[in-house]
């Protein structure tokens, strides 16, 4: 299987007048098409800003960073947000829906900003084929204040699929839910990563880490893989 997202000696320094802070040194990480990533470790060890720079919403101060076979380390903002458009699906902890959008509207918003412009038709049919993919198509109408959390992770989800990116970024995404609702969320992206999605996921909960094909330790700006244990037979 090809890379879908390849770093290279990626680092993050950030800069005050007082001190310089390494978020992050020298990462080298390759996620592979179909694959199910999972990124695990403490407060304050680089995590947020690795996901950054995955997300492009930041670039690395030095190193290689290749999405899809095209090298985005050091775009510009603008190119940045085109590229995200096109590549990347984001699924927050905290939801992200506009409670005065329908979840249909709220699904259909990444695909309001696509170049070239989609047509209504297209539109639509994106929109029923990511809710169907979440089991959410009878709730296209509803407001999220009217669903549950579970309900709006699953909606969140599909606006995150909607435009068929090369990734989904999933940033602990049971954190705002109950244990039942958590475990189904986590079983829906085990499905969608069967059905071909591939997923990077950055949890706390080691249980949910389990559902990774990959696991990845960070600790102090640093990426150690964790051994696999497979069941034989």
């Amino acid at each position: 299987m090809k890379n879908v997202i390849s770093l290279s000696n990626i680092t993050k320094m950030y800069l005050t007048d007082e001190m310089e802070t390494h978020a992050l040194r020298g990462v080298d990480l390759d996620i592979k098409q179909g694959e199910f990533v999972a990124i695990s470790g403490p407060s304050g060890c680089g995590k947020s800003s690795l996901l950054s720079i995955l997300g492009l919403l930041d670039s690395p101060t030095s190193g290689q960073f290749i999405l899809s076979e095209q090298d985005v380390s050091q775009l510009t903002v603008d190119e940045r947000a085109e590229h995200r458009n096109k590549e990347i699906g984001f699924v927050f902890q905290s939801f992200n829906l506009i409670d005065e959008l329908s979840v249909y509207e709220n699904v259909a918003l990444p695909l309001r900003y696509r170049e070239p412009a989609m047509s209504d038709k297209d539109i639509d049919n994106a929109i029923k084929e990511a809710l169907t993919q979440v089991d959410m198509a009878h709730r296209q109408s509803h407001r999220p204040n009217q669903l549950s959390g579970g309900q709006q992770q699953r909606i969140a989800i599909a606006r995150a699929l909607v435009a068929k990116p090369a990734i989904l970024l999933v940033d602990e995404p049971t954190g705002n839910l109950d244990s039942k609702n958590g475990d189904a969320v986590m079983t829906l992206l085990k499905t969608l990563n069967k059905a071909g999605t591939t997923i990077c996921m950055v949890t706390h909960d080691a249980r949910y880490a389990d559902f990774a094909d990959k696991q990845l330790h960070l600790l102090d700006g640093s990426i150690l893989e964790q051994p696999q244990f497979k069941e034989v037979g």
